[in-house]
C-alpha cells in the first residue's frame, strides 16, 4: 500500500467518526481541540527542553491538521492566524505582550499564513480524493451486490424453467404413451359389455373397468392440453360463437358418459355472442360438470348457468354435494396443483387445472368457491369483445 493509499484510508476512517456531528459545531471543535493541544504542547517542550521554542512547528502542525480534518479553507487559515497571534503573545519575550516589531515575526507570521494556504489548499485536494475513492468505491460495491443478486435470479429462474419443460416433457411423454393402451382397453371392455355371454357378477366388474379406463383418458388428455397450453402449441383459435350453443354441446357429451345424471341448463335471456374457441371453452364446461358429477356426490341437483355480468359473459356450474375444502379453494385460487388423494377427488386438481389455463388464455377469470347453501359453485368469464388471432 502507497503512502498516499495509507493517507487515504486513514482519512476514510477519521472522516466516518469526525462526520458524525453537524459541520459547524464539527469544525470549531476540531480548530479548538488542536489549537488548544498545540498550545499546551508548546509549553510542555519549553519545560523539558530547557527554554528551547519550537511553537512554531507545533502549530504549523496543528494548523495542517485542522486544515485536514475541517471543511474548507477558513478554518485552515483562521487557525494559522490565531496560531501566529499565540506564538507572539505566549511563546516570544516579553511574555502577554504583542508586538509587531520583533525580530523577524512580521516574515514568520506571513510565512505561517502561507504555509496555512498552501496546506489547506493540498488537503482539499487530498480529501476530495478520497471522498472520490469512497464514492467510487461504494459505487462499486454497490453495482458488485447488484450484479451478484441479478446472476441468482437469473440463474433461479432459468432453474425454474429447466425444472418446468422437464416436467413438461414427461408429461407429455407419459400422457402420449398411456392414451393408447388405456384406449384399447376402454374399446376391448366395451365389446366385452355388449356380449351375451358375459355373466352379470363380470359386467358390473368390466362396467367398473370401463368407468376406470375413461376417467384415465380424461385425465391423460387433460395433462396433453395443460402442457400444449403452456408451452404454446395448442394456439386459440377464435371466432364468434354463440357461447348457449357451446353449453349445449358440452351438455349432451356430459349425459353421454353420464346418462343417470341430471344437469338443469339456465340460459341468459341475453344472446351471448362472443369471441372464443369453441372447441377448448366445450372441454372447460366438460370438465366443470365432469367434475360436479364425480367429485361432489351429487348428480340429481345439478345446474349450469350463462349469463351476463357487465362486460364479461359467466358460466356457472352448481352442486349441492360435499363442498370443496379449505385446502382445495386455496389451492384453485393459487393456481396450484391439489395435493389430493383417493377416489373421490382422482383427478380432479388436473382437470381444475386445465380450466385455469384455458380461461386464463382467453383473458377471462376463474374462481370455486362454496355456495352458502351447501355444495360448490365454480365460475368463469369470458370478455364479451375482443379481437380475433
Amino acid at each position: 500500500m502507497t503512502v498516499s493509499e495509507k493517507f487515504q484510508e486513514l482519512y476514510r476512517r477519521v472522516d466516518v467518526l469526525a462526520h458524525r456531528v453537524p459541520a459547524v459545531p464539527r469544525n470549531l471543535g476540531v480548530t479548538g481541540l488542536f489549537l488548544c493541544s498545540a498550545y499546551y504542547a508548546s509549553r510542555a517542550l519549553i519545560t523539558h527542553t530547557g527554554g528551547e521554542n519550537n511553537s512554531a512547528l507545533v502549530f504549523v502542525l496543528a494548523v495542517v491538521l485542522i486544515s485536514l480534518l475541517t471543511s474548507g479553507y477558513a478554518y485552515g487559515i483562521a487557525a494559522s492566524i490565531i496560531g501566529a497571534f499565540s506564538i507572539n503573545i505566549y511563546f516570544m519575550e516579553p511574555y502577554a505582550v504583542f508586538s509587531l516589531s520583533r525580530t523577524g515575526y512580521p516574515v514568520a507570521m506571513l510565512s505561517m499564513v502561507a504555509i496555512s494556504c498552501v496546506v489547506c489548499a493540498l488537503t482539499a485536494r487530498v480529501k476530495r480524493q478520497a471522498m472520490e475513492a469512497v464514492r467510487r468505491e461504494k459505487k462499486a460495491k454497490a453495482l458488485y451486490e447488484q450484479n451478484e443478486k441479478l446472476n441468482a435470479e437469473k440463474a433461479a429462474i432459468q432453474l425454474q424453467s429447466d425444472r418446468i419443460s422437464i416436467r413438461e416433457n414427461i408429461l407429455r411423454a407419459v400422457s402420449h404413451d398411456l392414451r393408447t393402451p388405456l384406449t384399447a382397453i376402454s374399446g376391448s371392455v366395451s365389446v366385452l359389455l355388449s356380449s351375451s355371454e358375459v355373466s352379470d357378477k363380470n359386467l358390473a366388474m368390466l362396467a367398473d373397468i370401463k368407468q376406470d379406463a375413461d376417467s384415465l383418458i380424461i385425465m391423460v388428455e387433460n395433462l396433453l392440453s395443460v402442457t400444449r397450453i403452456q408451452d404454446g402449441t395448442m394456439p386459440l383459435k377464435k371466432r364468434e360463437e354463440m357461447l348457449e350453443e357451446v353449453a349445449g354441446d358440452a351438455l349432451l357429451t356430459t349425459r353421454r358418459r353420464f346418462p343417470d345424471c341430471h344437469v338443469e341448463l339456465d340460459l341468459s335471456e341475453d344472446i351471448l355472442y362472443l369471441p372464443m374457441d369453441p372447441i377448448l371453452i366445450k372441454q372447460v364446461m366438460v370438465n366443470l360438470l365432469e367434475n360436479a358429477i364425480r367429485h361432489s356426490g351429487d348428480t340429481e341437483h345439478i345446474r349450469m348457468r350463462l349469463y351476463r355480468e357487465g362486460d364479461w359473459a359467466v358460466v356457472e356450474v352448481r352442486d349441492q354435494g360435499r363442498g370443496l375444502s379449505p385446502e382445495v379453494r386455496r389451492a384453485i385460487r393459487a393456481g396450484e396443483a391439489m395435493p389430493l388423494s383417493g377416489d373421490a377427488t382422482r383427478g380432479m386438481g388436473i382437470g381444475l387445472s386445465v380450466c385455469q389455463s384455458i380461461i386464463q388464455a382467453h383473458g377471462g377469470f376463474f374462481t370455486a368457491d362454496n355456495h352458502p347453501d351447501g355444495g360448490a359453485v365454480f365460475r368463469f368469464g369470458l370478455p364479451t369483445e375482443g379481437e380475433n388471432p
